[in-house]
């Protein structure tokens, strides 16, 4: 398993688009993926609901947890999704 966490510097935060970015990141990566708001409880990343309802603020924690082939390749992947949207 490979883990990132990261701070959510957009100031709206994650919304629907890049939730909606990353979820398809995931789901086409073929990996188990988890998110979450540091100290919460994990999500699946592949639905956009489920991202979403974390309610991810500016200044956020969160941690991504990635199982499966190439898992060092999709975290880094799924963490630039989560930068560029800021």
């Amino acid at each position: 398993m490979v883990t990132r966490t990261i701070t959510i510097n957009d100031p709206v935060g994650i919304h629907a688009r890049p939730a909606a970015q990353f979820a398809q990141a995931v789901t086409a990566s073929g990996c188990t993926v988890t998110i979450a708001k540091q100290g919460g409880n994990p999500v699946p990343a592949g639905s956009i609901l489920s991202v979403m309802g974390l309610g991810i603020k500016q200044g956020d924690a969160v941690e991504i947890n990635v199982e499966g082939d190439n898992a060092e390749a999709v975290a880094d992947n799924l963490t630039n999704i989560l930068v560029a949207a800021e």
